[in-house]
């Protein structure tokens, strides 16, 4: 006779146990991490409240007198460089993400260029910053401008808007593509009319999450040649320029072929000077750039709940 298999004991008690002891652990790693960014920002805010005002906003920075300067000129290039990246690297990601889930087929080349883009997704920022310096700098601008550093930008962030993008597309039901089919509409006519508003929210949460990324980096920039220490912001009025169609087209073209700062690149240059001052200004600095960051993200997800409530696009 063989000798009797062993029964199976379930241990429910041991494994809710571990269950509890495991969540519990979750927990306080979370408690963990919020609490070390609250203190962060407690900290600076401390630190930094006394210098944000008004004159802070819109003044330049000073070297000979610190606590009359301000981050004018990085405030407008921040402003300036997200603007012209949200115009090139959101068309330029939502249409290959259309194309790559909604056009090809799923063949050999297909999944090497997904597999590529899923790769370039987690690339650091210092190498988009080496590609920008050769192939926008020294090749295709010849200027170390806020065009080069909006393409480079746009780069760092396309991967992640063409992976969002294509997750929000592949959600959609294949019985939308099928209904819009079967009453004779066209491919083109279903992926506009019916899929793209679909998706739009996971769309424009990819934007967020990718813009958010792009408002904090300094790397890239560093590494463009981006100014330090500058008075001047993009796009300064003058009197050359008039109020006409020609007039404003060479405003914006100077624009963008001038040099620039943002506030990365300011907070970093008074952080690394000795005097407590400076440090007290780069506090004032992050302060600055969080609200620009949370602003900027209230009114994607502003307009992504708008479209939700109204379905008009």
């Amino acid at each position: 006779m063989s000798p009797a298999a062993p029964q199976f004991r379930p241990r429910v008690r041991w494994r809710r146990l571990m269950g509890r002891v495991f969540q519990g652990f979750c927990l306080l790693a979370g408690l963990i991490s919020v609490g070390v960014l609250a203190v962060l920002l407690i900290h600076v805010a401390w630190q930094g409240w006394a210098y944000v005002n008004w004159g802070f906003l819109t003044r330049p920075p000073s070297q000979l007198n610190p606590e009359g300067g301000g981050v004018r000129p990085a405030l407008l290039g921040t402003l300036w460089l997200m603007v012209l990246t949200a115009l090139i690297a959101v068309p330029t990601g939502v249409g290959a993400a259309v194309y790559l889930e909604e056009y090809t087929r799923r063949n050999r080349f297909v999944r090497f260029v997904n597999l590529n883009i899923a790769n370039l997704a987690g690339v650091p920022s210092i190498v988009y910053g080496i590609l920008g310096l050769a192939l926008f700098v020294r090749w295709l601008l010849g200027s170390r401008s806020l065009l080069a550093g909006a393409l480079t930008m746009s780069l760092l962030i396309l991967p992640v808007i063409i992976i969002a993008s294509r997750e929000a597309l592949a959600a959609v039901p294949s019985s939308i593509r099928e209904a819009a089919y079967a009453v004779g509409a066209t491919r083109w006519q279903t992926v506009r009319h019916h899929v793209l508003p679909a998706a739009l929210p996971g769309i424009m949460t990819g934007m967020i999450l990718s813009l958010s990324r792009a408002i904090g980096e300094t790397a890239p920039l560093i590494m463009l040649g981006a100014l330090t220490f500058v008075r001047f912001a993009p796009g300064e009025w003058s009197d050359e320029h008039a109020f006409t169609p020609a007039g404003l087209w060479m405003w914006f073209t100077r624009a963008l072929d001038s040099q620039f700062t943002a506030l990365p690149i300011q907070i970093y240059n008074w952080a690394s000077q000795p005097e407590d001052v400076f440090r007290q200004l780069a506090a004032a600095g992050i302060l600055v750039l969080l609200v620009v960051l949370l602003s900027m993200n209230a009114v994607a997800t502003g307009i992504r709940a708008w479209q939700q409530r109204h379905k008009l696009w």
